[in-house]
């Protein structure tokens, strides 16, 4: 644990003895030899001092501000200064975050190092998030590294010492994000244990992809990722913009990364910085955060949806977004297609179970199992989450109503602010996560009065043909399936 004091006088910084392996060794049984040689960046990493300027804005972040803040704090390589950006709040971020405000000496394992701590309220921004932190890029924009921080967000201690260390290991890095998850040992309530592990099992399984595929990040995630200012600029330039984050977009953090690769940066993922992020606890929160995420990534898939920001369809950062939604696509038909035969051919006497229909929820049990069993801090909750079927399929449901609310939003072209949305729902405020679940009713509902006005003829060439379709279906599904089971994870945990 690092020693914090609080210093009188301007804050400075001391040069930093290379970075040090004490506090790697406890994690040594969690970490394997990796495909490439990030291990020996860190081991041969020289003494060069780099600076890093840390954004964290907020807004209504009163219960875990001070948490963030300690967290920072305590880090092996303190942030040389950290601004708090708040911005609409209604509560008290701004008297808890204070507390902390001023210059900091701190004994760390890598030596004496300072910090200074100040705290912004902006009051009312219209441009929300985007606003506070373009408002703190412009504090710190003189510095080698950004590093933004959520306001929930609560940082293992040696996650800055990580990023900055391959940061500067490659000049190509235009930025780099932790391995997010979230602490479910706080979660209280059934409904906010069932959504916190199926978010656990989203998380795990999102990171564990990025690891795979080279460590390429499509997403630098606003909640922890570092960032190097001389991308941001590039990025900014190619693009014709005053600031690195627009409010053109639902998923600022997705277009700015986009606009890092395509100015020629890498966009990566750690495979040891760490961070637990916050969870959402209630349906609708849940509902308006999913629906607000995937209908920006439509957004930016979709080409000439907006005329001041172009869709890129074919951007190497959107094809694991194409094959996403396309997978939800599939799933959504399998589910809703098996439901349906299954009640007509029930309704006429006509269904015959084959064992071979048990080899599909076999399949994905033990891929969530595989994903649950790379979590590093896997407990019980996550290992029963994927073995007993039930709360994985209700959790894919919940995730479809999503991808349905947000596909229809979207071809609606009706305007919805998104942002003031979910802070509705994060307040308890909205209902209309279950729309899905009452057009599912009625369109099932409709489905079941034709089905009995049809004669016998023409309901048996509809099982005729329906079967082998959902069939063939859910034979590639499973293969796509069993090809995740079968694929090496090199060791990473999630």
């Amino acid at each position: 644990m690092s020693d914090v004091r609080s210093v009188s006088g301007p804050a400075h910084v001391l040069e930093r003895v290379p970075p040090g392996r004490a506090t790697r060794e406890a994690d040594d049984e969690f970490e394997p030899a990796f495909p490439d040689d990030f291990g020996a960046v860190l081991e041969d990493a020289t003494g060069h001092r780099s600076t890093i300027g840390c954004i964290i804005p907020a807004y209504n972040e009163e219960e875990s501000i001070g948490d963030v803040l300690r967290a920072l704090l305590n880090q092996t390589r303190v942030p040389d200064v950290i601004h708090v950006v708040v911005n609409n709040t209604s509560d008290g971020t701004v008297k808890v975050a204070s507390a902390f405000a001023g210059p900091h000496e701190i004994d760390t394992p890598n030596g004496q190092q300072f910090t200074e701590v100040f705290v912004h309220d902006i009051g009312k921004n219209p441009d929300k998030k985007v606003g506070a932190l373009n408002y703190g890029y412009s504090l710190v924009e003189g510095y080698d590294y950004l590093l933004g921080v959520d306001g929930d967000t609560i940082a293992e201690p040696d996650a800055v010492e990580y990023l900055e260390t391959e940061a500067i290991s490659d000049s190509r890095i235009g930025g780099i994000s932790a391995i997010y998850t979230i602490d479910d040992r706080p979660i209280k309530g059934s409904v906010a244990k069932f959504l916190i592990a199926g978010q656990r099992t989203q998380f795990a399984a999102f990171n564990l992809q990025n690891l795979l595929r080279g460590r390429n990040m499509a997403v630098l995630g606003g909640q922890f990722s570092i960032f190097s200012t001389n991308a941001l600029r590039e990025a900014m330039r190619q693009n014709h913009q005053t600031t690195p984050w627009v409010r053109d977009s639902e998923v600022e953090d997705s277009l700015l990364s986009l606009q890092i690769k395509s100015a020629g940066y890498l966009t990566k993922i750690s495979p040891y910085a760490r961070a637990s992020v916050g969870g959402m606890t209630t349906l609708s929160a849940y509902d308006a955060q999913q629906v607000k995420w995937t209908y920006g990534a439509i957004e930016l898939m979709w080409p000439g949806q907006r005329g001041d920001t172009k869709g890129q369809p074919f951007h190497p950062n959107l094809r694991l977004r194409w094959f996403e939604n396309f997978g939800m696509l599939t799933n959504l038909f399998v589910r809703v297609g098996f439901v349906t035969l299954l009640a007509a051919s029930l309704s006429i006497d006509a269904f015959v179970f084959s064992p071979w229909w048990l080899i599909p929820p076999v399949v994905a049990t033990l891929v969530n199992l595989r994903v649950a069993r790379t979590m590093r801090d896997c407990n019980r909750r996550d290992v029963l989450f994927a073995l007993l079927v039930v709360p994985a399929e209700l959790f894919m449901w919940v995730r479809l109503s999503h991808f349905l609310r947000s596909w229809t939003r979207f071809l609606s072209r009706k305007q919805v602010d998104n942002w003031a949305m979910q802070a509705k729902a994060e307040r308890g405020g909205g209902n209309g996560h279950w729309v899905p679940l009452l057009l599912l009713v009625a369109v099932l509902v409709a489905l079941a009065v034709i089905w009995n006005m049809l004669g016998p003829l023409v309901q048996s060439s509809i099982l005729w043909i329906g079967w082998p379709i959902v069939g063939v279906v859910t034979v590639v599904q499973t293969l796509f399936l069993f090809f995740k089971l079968t694929r090496r994870h090199h060791g990473y945990r999630v």
